[in-house]
Formats: C-alpha cells, structure tokens, sequence
C-alpha cells in the first residue's frame, strides 16, 4: 500500500520519517565537515608523473603551444604530435598523478578536502542544502579538481587539471540523434562527423556500454529502475547512456573485489578508480609519442604577435595555493587557445578588450549557453526505495526530444549520501533560446559573462514537461530542500558551458581566427550554446574534424 504523499520527504510538508532521514544525513555531513578542513595537503608526497610532465621556461620558443589540456587540446596534441611535431601544453592546474595523505589521487565526497575545490574555502556544490540547511564544507585553499566559477546569474563548473572536464564530468559519452544535428552545428557536414569524427572520437575515449542484464539486479542501480518504472507509468520511455567510466570495473566494485570509486560517492571531484579519463586516453596516447609536454599550474594571461614573428604568451606559474610563482614569456609560433568555452571566451575577450589582439572579431565572446541545464529532485513514496549505496554514473535517461513543445533529455541521476532518501535526481538538457556574451569590464580588468537566471526559465518548462506528469502518475512531489531559499529546481548553475567563440562566426570553419594567422580555437567555445545531450563526445569529435583540416592545410605532416 502507497504511503500519503505528505508522509514523504517532500520539501514543503516533510514528514516524520522524511525528518530523520534528514537529520541522520545532515549530523553525517556536519562530521564531514569538521573533518574536510583538516586535512593537510603541503605535506603529501609527490610522485613521479606518469605524463610527460615538464618545465617551461621564461623566454622560451616552441613551436606549438597549446593552452589548455581538456578534450579539445588533448586531441590537438595527440593528432599534431603524431603527424610529427612538438607540442607544448600550458594548463592551469594540477597534474593529478599523485596519492594524497589518505593515498588517493582524488577528494572523497564526503568528507571532502582542498583537492576538491579551486582555490576556494569551501565546497561549492550544485546540490548545496539539505531540508533547506547549507550543507557545502569548509576545505583548505588549494588549486582542487573542481571549479565553480561565479558570474553574474550562473555557476558554471569546470574542470580544473590536466585531462579538464574528463576529471570532473559524470562520462555520460552521448553522441546526438543525427537529424538534430543541423541545429548543433549549421555549418559542419553531418556525414563526415558521423561516419568519421564521432566513431573516431568514441573509440578514442574508450566509450563501453553497460551490461543490461546485470543492471537489472545491481543494487548500486535500484534508483535508475525506480526512476525508469515511474517514468513509464507516466508514458515515457528510457534509454541506456554510454560512459567512459569501464562498467566492467564497476561490477567488480558491486562484488567487492576492487577499490570504491563509483560506488563510494565518487564522481563530482574526480574518480579514483574505474574513469576512464583523459589522463587515460587521449593525453598517454600523446604521451608515448614522445613529442608532447604538459606544463601544469600555468595560468595565460596575454597572447599577442611577436615582432620576429609567431606570438608573445605571457603566463604566470603559481603555487598550489594560488599564489604566483613567476611571470613567463614564451614565443610560440602556433597557439591553439583550448582552456574550454570559459576559459578560451575571457581570454580572447580580454586580448581584443586590452589591444594585444585587437582585430578579434566583435562576435568572440558572444553565443553562449548552457546547454539548458537545470535540475530538480522527485521524492518518491516510501514504497519505492532507491537505495543505500548508489553508483554516480548515470545509467539511464528519459528522451524526450521529440515533444517539439518543450524538448528535453533528462538524466536519471543518483542522490548517493549513503542512507535511504527514496529520492529520484534529474538532470535535465534541454533547448535553451537564450544565450549569453561575455564582456570586458575596463575599471576591474575583469570578465563577467552577461546571463540572467531568469533565462533559464525555457528550460525549466521543457523538463516540467517530463518530471511534471511523472509526479502526477506516480503521487510523488518535488522537493524543495535541495538548491537553497525554497526553490524546486537548479537553475542557477551549469555543467556543460557551450559557445563564446563560435565557429563560422568568430573563426572560420575549422577554428582558425583569421585576423592571425597561426591562432587557433579547438574546444567547447565553438559550440553555440546546445548539443541537445551531454556535450564532451561532440566537443571531441569536433576537434578532431578540425585538427585534420589544420594539419592538412597549415602544418603538414613531418
């Protein structure tokens, strides 16, 4: 027999059951807490680096210079290196190759530590209360995995090391339904990206697919099934989502065989296990060419010609807790700007603002979104457990694309605090009409991104189109406990940053910036705004279209 709605943890009306499940989770994270900001993280050993890590000198001349070590300069790298030329990669953050005091190379979540965070005192989660308590933690300032970058109306996370967004994203490895393809990318033939550059890309990543028959009986998914069974009582059908994260490892975390990394919280400051990141495909398989050098904790500042030719990069190295090391000046004679759709956006925005590349076109820093972005938690009827231990990579999602009325991808995720909540995560992608642009503020020497919450609001509606009558069939509610000040849905924040320097508008169509030659853009900044489904498939495959056109007209082969 169903349990009254209202005797569920429901937001609003939080029954007694739902109160001491709350309470047991939040007298859990307040220890965690305590104990996140002790950890001492100046005394950990360091290893030596399984990447080719290097150092790069002030006045220094390469003759490719790649700024960034995501899926776009990870692919550069690989490809530029193996058609027979050295490659420099400059990255802001940390190699991370070395165990920490507890022995692993990444945070847990709970407790978290400095590893977690970027240079910031505190966790900053997207999921950042608990029956309406702020549940983010105190940590050490330390140059951490994760990135919560705050602008005017939005959160955009990223990835903060060498292997960027790979470190950090869930590894939902989605390649888009073709016939949506010509709102992705107008201007890209779909034919060569898929019957070339997204199989390439899948490949390369190492994308597997979950055993479907196991699934059914691994109590690290009950919640996907739950998810899955009230979707389909309200008329909507699921699919299976690819990962890069190894499936066959995580079975073996079910068995008990292995270390946790999956299924021990792991996902948001990087998995210890199992990931099959960058660090894991793309950057080893440059690293055994023996042409490529990664430079960590390198922060570019200014990109500008030089007078002999190529172009000046002046960089600032920095300490672990973010303070300056040394300014360098470097002169490379090809900058591939790969640093992600915020990254390489402010750094164009502020080379055009401040003169060093004044003939950027007007259009650089324009046409960004969020790929639609918003989430919202269901809280199901005591009758439908989700269970205690759940794995943090997603399974299943909801495809919803087809309703032209409001389309939608909504990810079936887990809410893994490790007791029993009875609560169903969404994570929805959806259409988006808004876009952004970000500007250069002449009095801060700053760049802010122009994005108003509000404009999340299409999005918002797209996924209500799902979530909405699910609750309705099922009797199950929202909750309202979860994103701070009594709001049921996170729309403030964004994990999948798209656009900024978009391509066949600020470059032409392979990412050259034309104004200069020799100046490339190679990542999600060339993406305008949406891919309809998680993005870093796209954003590889993209850049590896674009890396063959750049060897083959440009460079050559050595």
């Amino acid at each position: 027999m169903r349990v009254p709605a209202d005797d569920a943890v429901s937001g609003r009306g939080i029954g007694r059951r739902g109160f001491l499940v709350g309470a047991g989770v939040l007298a859990g994270l307040g220890g965690a807490a305590a104990l996140g900001g002790a950890a001492v993280l100046g005394g950990a050993r360091r290893a030596r680096a399984a990447l080719p890590i290097g150092r790069l000198e002030d006045g220094a001349a390469v003759p490719i210079l790649v700024i960034g070590a995501g899926y776009g300069g990870a692919v550069a790298a690989l490809r530029l290196a193996e058609a027979g030329h050295d490659v420099t990669i400059v990255e802001q953050g940390m190699a991370w190759d070395t165990p920490g005091p507890d022995g692993k190379v990444f945070s847990g979540t709970v407790p978290a530590d400095g590893r977690s965070s970027w240079l910031s005192t505190t966790t900053d989660q997207p999921t950042d209360h608990l029956l309406g308590i702020p549940i983010n933690m105190p940590v050490e300032r330390y140059t951490g995995v994760l990135a919560a970058e705050h602008f005017g109306g939005i959160r955009v996370y990223q990835g903060r090391g060498v292997g960027g967004g790979s470190l950090v994203n869930g590894g939902m490895a989605v390649t888009p339904r073709r016939e949506f393809f010509h709102e992705i990318l107008p201007s890209v033939d779909p034919g060569e990206m898929y019957d070339t550059y997204y199989p390439r890309a899948n490949a390369a990543l190492r994308v597997n697919r979950i055993d479907e028959e196991w699934f059914e009986s691994a109590p690290c998914y009950e919640y996907a099934r739950v998810g899955r069974a009230l979707a389909a009582g309200a008329g909507f059908s699921t699919t299976f989502v690819p990962n890069v994260y190894d499936f066959d490892y995580m079975k073996q975390e079910q068995a008990g065989t292995v270390p946790l990394s999956a299924l021990n919280k792991e996902s948001l400051y990087g998995n210890n296990f199992g990931k099959q990141g960058l660090d894991k495909t793309y950057l080893a398989a440059a690293a055994a060419t023996g042409r490529v050098t990664v430079v960590p904790l390198h922060v570019v500042a200014v990109v500008a010609p030089a007078p002999a030719g190529g172009y000046q990069v002046r960089m600032d190295e920095i300490g672990t807790d973010g303070h300056v090391i040394a300014t360098k000046t470097v002169v490379a004679q090809h900058v591939f700007f790969a640093a992600g759709s915020v990254g390489t956006s402010k750094l164009l925005v502020t080379q055009k603002a401040t003169g060093a590349l004044p003939n950027l076109p007007d259009s650089v820093g324009s046409n960004w979104g969020n790929n639609g972005n918003v989430m919202a938690a269901r809280q199901n009827r005591l009758d439908d457990p989700t269970g205690i231990n759940q794995s943090t990579i997603t399974a299943l999602g909801i495809d919803n694309w087809d309703d032209t009325a409001g389309q939608a991808f909504v990810e079936i995720t887990s809410f893994p605090i490790g007791v029993e909540t009875f609560v169903n995560m969404h994570l929805a992608i959806t259409k988006n009409p808004n876009r952004g642009a970000f500007r250069f503020d002449e009095a801060t020497g700053r760049v802010d991104l122009d994005w108003q919450t509000a404009w999340n609001q299409p999005s918002i509606d797209a996924a209500k189109r799902v979530l909405d009558p699910i609750n309705a069939s099922a009797g199950t509610t929202y909750r309202d406990d979860l994103f701070g000040d009594g709001k049921m849905w996170g729309d403030d924040f964004a994990y999948h940053p798209l656009g900024g320097c978009v391509l066949n508008e600020s470059t032409d169509n392979y990412g050259r910036l034309t104004s200069y030659p020799g100046l490339y853009v190679i990542d999600s900044s060339l993406i305008p705004g949406s891919t309809t489904v998680n993005p870093f498939v796209t954003v590889t495959a993209l850049a590896e279209r674009n890396i063959d056109a750049i060897i083959a007209g440009d460079l050559g082969r050595r």
